[in-house]
């Protein structure tokens, strides 16, 4: 039973049960039946055979429609591949408040189990809330031009999904399945780091991230690691939930990282000088490994999901890595 204030949503395999949970609801609050979820906190359910899509269509018709962008011509990217935003790139807009508007609108999109596709483009604007530019807001129109050529895109969610890399793992359909990346001092203005992932359960999205890291990583190395101990936190967290639920595990979780140092580093008892201002996340990182609670594994970069989350990718390679994330089009 998911609560949130007083929107209700229950589900289970055994509809007898579900029936009389909602019986006894109603003997003890006033409460109103809905029927077959089909919308639930501006979420759209969408059917398609034995699977779900999760579709905010109208959320997003109606955000490009507050922009004035209802006449765009759509893009294949929400985010140029040459694009370099920083503070103080252009004039300063005269007015910024449509601007922080949009982007928290922006951010109940990717937030919402929705659109994990432009979580990077968002992620990246959000960071000139305080002082945008001309060029910060061209980059909110690039994201709303793509979202207007696929407002009728959302997250499927299949309920019999096979391991989400078949050519790199054995996996099973319950185990936990982690890609990390990271894009070295990408930020212009500071030289921090951008890290992001993507964990599936079987081939179901389930959890992702793009976030500028806290410090200023001196090696690739240490970026990817740094990217690789917030994955390993992030899937922990996930297990104890899973474990609540009582969805047992049929194997430990294999996290995949396109960096050969960091996978090194994830199982060498050696701690060389170099590393030791890592000290904290390697210990994390490598007890897990060491416990075989965990598997770190090298993957090609031309493979690397999570690459989405990081850097602005060409067309080709976002439609591809859009696709790896499970966002289809509405039947």
């Amino acid at each position: 039973m998911l609560v949130y204030v007083d929107d209700i949503i229950l589900t289970g395999n055994n509809p007898r049960l579900i029936n009389h949970i909602i019986q006894q609801l109603s003997t003890k609050f006033a409460i109103q039946d809905m029927g077959q979820l089909s919308y639930f906190l501006g979420i759209e359910v969408v059917p398609k055979g034995k699977d779900l899509i999760l579709s905010q269509k109208k959320y997003i018709s109606d955000l490009i429609h507050k922009a004035g962008l209802s006449q765009s011509k759509p893009v294949n990217s929400p985010m140029e591949i040459n694009s370099n935003l920083a503070l103080g790139d252009s004039p300063q807009l005269v007015d910024p408040a449509q601007f922080r508007q949009i982007v928290g609108a922006l951010q109940y999109l990717y937030l919402t189990l929705s659109r994990p596709d432009i979580t990077f483009a968002v992620n990246k604007v959000c960071q000139f809330m305080h002082s945008p530019t001309e060029n910060h807001w061209s980059a909110i129109k690039r994201i709303l031009w793509y979202l207007h050529g696929t407002s009728n895109f959302g997250l499927l969610i299949q309920q019999n999904s096979a391991p989400v890399i078949h050519a790199y793992t054995d996996a099973h359909d319950h185990s936990l399945t982690a890609f990390s990346d990271a894009d070295w001092a990408g930020s212009l203005d500071d030289r921090r780091s951008t890290g992001g992932y993507a964990i599936y359960l079987g081939s179901n999205l389930i959890s992702w991230r793009a976030r500028k890291q806290r410090t200023v990583s001196r090696s690739s190395t240490e970026a990817e690691y740094k990217a690789l101990a917030d994955t390993v936190a992030e899937l922990t967290w996930l297990e104890a939930l899973l474990k609540e639920l009582h969805v047992s595990m049929t194997s430990a979780p294999i996290l995949w990282c396109d960096n050969l140092g960091a996978t090194y580093l994830s199982a060498n008892p050696v701690f060389h000088a170099r590393t030791k201002h890592v000290e904290i996340d390697f210990h994390f990182v490598r007890e897990k490994v060491a416990q075989k609670q965990l598997s770190v594994q090298f993957i090609k970069t031309e493979d690397q999901i999570a690459d989405v989350f990081t850097k602005p990718l060409s067309s080709k390679r976002f439609l591809l890595l859009r696709s790896k994330l499970q966002v289809a089009p509405r039947p």
